[in-house]
């Protein structure tokens, strides 16, 4: 049996390629020999050239901005970001080189259909079935250096999907999915070298990669759903704090009790008065032991609403208002303690005492929020616990010194949260 084998080289003699140009004629008039199965690998800077994306730009990064979809992370001036091809790279991929002085090139506008064109202008030439990858480099998270990837692909299988396959020693294939496009992109890479004016390689031996109607390189973008590295740290941050949103609805689907308390680790390194820890949560994980807080606490509003005159019609809206609570699978009741707390015998001070633990509480339940949206769970605080605090402590037995400082319904959010509208923090400083 003969071992697998392919070979790839580089296809020496083309000419500056400049706005207009026919690639896949440049590639055929150079006689390359091409046969069916064969596949070309197409650096995406001459393919940006023949489709004039070329602009003038004495600023460059301002080129990147327009290109720029969101951004991922930024260090410096350096800015990873998806751009409108739906490619997370560094700065959009908008190249200053090997392009004349106060330009830049773009990436093809639609890079799969740049890779068919050139696959049917060669089978128009030739009469030859390739399939064509265009390239561009990337840097990768956690690797050093750069690598050439596929960006646009047509008549190439560009994903070997081997789920439900089994390997040489029998074991079951679960997750295994072979980026079969960007493997080829960086073997060409290792001919076509970055300066050595060598924009096409060409693969043989590779012709069960060859396919009509296979996927393009779109392919391989990760969905936002499935990519657990979507942003960089500070822009996580920033994410999880804006994605925070009261939460009313939820679905059936059951809270991991582990995301929770990863949350809580976060509420606790809040700022205290005196180095305290004045924080407590309480975790409500079964059924019974939330109805039984739930149906005590509106037992004790509407005890109250009635005190107040209310009328039978505006207590049932009012109760109403804490099904949030009741429809959530997961309650935690936020507890402050002020324990090492001073006392100074003065009215002014022992009030303002108290008010930098009831701070500090706060900041830990907005610790607790938004660690809870980076879980992707949505949450809801209801301040419902803070006007029966006796009731709250008596049906959970906690200690007299715990006050209870609302509860957070906790779930899967039932829809996506509305957008918010956009808010001027000018509106919100002073400056003196």
């Amino acid at each position: 049996m003969t071992a697998p084998s392919y070979r790839v080289w580089a296809l020496p003699g083309l000419p500056e390629v400049g706005p207009g140009d026919d690639i896949a004629k440049l590639i055929a008039a150079g006689g390359p020999g091409l046969v069916d199965g064969d596949v070309l690998l197409v650096t995406s800077k001459i393919v940006s050239k023949a489709e004039g994306r070329i602009v003038e730009a004495g600023d460059r990064e301002a080129a990147i901005d327009a290109e720029t979809v969101r951004v991922v992370a930024r260090r410096g001036a350096l800015r990873i970001v998806e751009n409108r091809q739906g490619l997370v790279m560094a700065a959009a991929g908008v190249d200053a080189s090997n392009t004349p002085a106060g330009t830049v090139l773009l990436l093809p506008e639609d890079p799969d259909a740049s890779a068919s064109r050139i696959r049917d202008g060669l089978r128009d030439a030739l009469g030859v079935e390739v399939g064509v990858v265009i390239t561009d480099t990337f840097g990768r998270p956690w690797r050093a250096g750069l690598t050439d990837v596929a960006i646009g692909a047509a008549g190439v299988r560009v994903l070997d999907d081997l789920r439900g396959g089994a390997d040489t020693h029998g074991n079951r294939l679960d997750v295994t999915v072979v980026a079969t496009a960007d493997e080829l992109a960086a073997a060409g890479d290792l001919v076509k070298g970055k300066a050595a004016g060598l924009p096409v390689a060409v693969v043989r031996g590779l012709g069960h990669v060859v396919a009509d109607g296979a996927d393009g390189a779109r392919a391989l973008v990760r969905p936002a759903a499935d990519d657990m590295f979507r942003l960089g740290t500070s822009e996580a941050v920033r994410e999880a704090v804006t994605r925070r949103r009261t939460v009313r609805a939820f679905t059936d689907a059951p809270v991991d009790p582990d995301a929770v308390r990863r949350a809580v680790a976060a509420a606790v390194t809040a700022p205290a008065p005196h180095h305290t820890k004045p924080w407590r949560f309480v975790l409500l994980e079964s059924e019974s032991s939330r109805l039984r807080l739930l149906d005590a606490m509106r037992d004790a509003w509407i005890a109250d609403l009635r005190r107040d005159g209310r009328s039978e019609e505006s207590i049932a809206k009012r109760v109403r208002r804490g099904d949030v609570l009741r429809n959530a699978p997961y309650l935690a009741v936020p507890c402050m303690v002020t324990d090492g707390s001073h006392h100074y015998g003065d009215e002014r001070r022992d009030a303002a005492e108290r008010e930098m633990f009831v701070v500090a509480a706060g900041a830990g339940v907005q610790n607790f929020l938004v660690a809870l949206a980076g879980e992707r769970l949505g949450s809801a605080w209801v301040s419902s616990t803070m006007f029966c605090r006796d009731v709250v402590r008596e049906v959970l037995d906690l200690p007299p010194g715990w006050d209870p400082m609302g509860a957070v319904a906790i779930g899967h959010a039932a829809q996506a949260p509305g957008e918010r509208p956009a808010r001027d923090a000018g509106a919100f400083i002073e400056v003196r």
